[in-house]
């Protein structure tokens, strides 16, 4: 599945990027190993080329991409899970995200740890940012059982449900439509 070129709202892309490593339907995983995720971070300047990553880390950095998964499946209809919320402040805690105050009157939301703490501490800082916004809710995930890829609903009323209507959309409907006529 493609990734839009289209720039995400509050640098959201990262965050859907990172979600979106893992694809379901076709059963690959970029963090496999913690070199590939030294490099998916590093790569997008969230920690240096140079730095270690433990298996611990990946461990981690697969918790928080599960469980920014759920939250954003819950934006589509899917269960809640308040465990997911908690390794959001979890991961934010071991990076010490905290806000930082200049003298030219912005602040800013940074991490304090370096390394791969600090760098999904950083990833987290613009979900925090679209949670006050309220454009948070539109970051969902497919609801397609075997998909879940994560998505930016840009419908005016919030209601896209499929990262794709031609893949997912059409498989679903499809589905439903042979359900409902063989018990006819």
């Amino acid at each position: 599945m493609a990734v839009s070129s289209q720039s995400y709202p509050l640098g959201l892309d990262a965050v859907i990027d990172f979600v979106n490593t893992r694809e379901p339907r076709v059963g690959t995983d970029e963090l496999e190993t913690p070199g590939e995720l030294g490099a998916w971070l590093s790569q997008r300047g969230l920690l240096a080329r140079s730095a270690r990553v433990s298996e611990a880390d990946r461990a981690q950095a697969v918790g928080l991409r599960e469980a920014l998964r759920a939250l954003v499946l819950a934006h589509n209809g899917g269960p809640e899970r308040p465990a997911a919320s908690r390794a959001l402040e979890r991961a934010a805690r071991r990076g010490g995200l905290g806000l930082h105050f200049t003298d030219d009157g912005t602040v800013a939301a940074v991490p304090a740890e370096q390394g791969v703490d600090g760098a999904l501490a950083r990833l987290l800082v613009p979900v925090a940012e679209a949670m006050r916004s309220g454009e948070w809710a539109r970051v969902k995930a497919c609801r397609a059982p075997d998909c879940h890829w994560a998505f930016l609903d840009r419908s005016r009323n919030r209601s896209g449900v499929w990262c794709d209507m031609a893949e997912c959309g059409n498989r679903t409907k499809v589905r439903a439509y042979r359900r409902r006529t063989r018990r006819g």
